[in-house]
């Protein structure tokens, strides 16, 4: 390919990023939007096909009712707002994301907020952007009258209060309370593309499930 052909392949590439965030991002908020007003169908046709839900069960169908008895026993009705978000590619049809989410709940007599954030990996299948895989870590959870201070800040109505998973999968949080002042060595940026996966420097969480 001569140079012509190699800078209109380098254009081509770099919209075509362009493009796949937008659609990203529109994927994110259709989410949430399907998820308020209860369209499990609308809810379900956003992830993979093949999409991994829990206890062995896998598909859109699986995911749908998984959410629908979710949402119909423990929620009256919610609204989920879409925060800071970055996505970076993997490669042409794979992306990562972090997308913070701040979210209201009624339950019964209360009134819970939520702050958390997404895990999200995105796949391009058929020329179109799907979730892979969503995997929530939460901070908080509270009654909107009740201040979530102190330890143990998931406190949802009849349960017990207890720990979320909303720092665990980046190293940085307990390596920063366990130093009494910054790093001596100063790293060099995180190359272009892998400023998540360099912060969460190969760390998993296991056993949340899709939402």
């Amino acid at each position: 390919m001569d140079k012509t052909g190699d800078a209109q392949a380098e254009i081509l590439a770099r919209l075509d990023r362009l493009e796949s965030r937008d659609e990203i991002r529109q994927l994110i908020s259709k989410y949430s939007l399907a998820l308020d007003m209860r369209d499990m169908n609308a809810m379900a046709s956003l992830f993979a096909p093949d999409v991994k839900v829990g206890g062995g069960r896998s598909g859109r169908a699986a995911l749908r009712d998984w959410l629908d008895e979710t949402m119909r026993k423990q929620f009256d009705g919610t609204s989920h707002h879409v925060g800071s978000t970055i996505i970076e590619f993997v490669d042409a049809d794979n992306a990562v994301g972090v997308v913070y989410s701040k979210n209201e709940h009624e339950c019964g007599a209360e009134w819970v907020i939520m702050q958390m954030m997404y895990y999200d990996r995105y796949e391009r299948i058929d020329g179109r952007w799907f979730f892979r895989r969503r995997q929530p870590l939460y901070w908080y959870a509270t009654d909107l009258n009740k201040p979530p201070v102190g330890s143990r800040k998931m406190r949802w109505p009849g349960r017990e209060p207890y720990e979320g998973s909303f720092h665990e999968l980046f190293p940085s949080w307990k390596e920063f309370w366990t130093r009494s002042g910054p790093d001596e060595a100063l790293p060099e940026p995180a190359p272009l593309e892998t400023f998540i996966e360099t912060m969460r420097r190969g760390n998993e969480i296991r056993g949340n499930r899709v939402r």
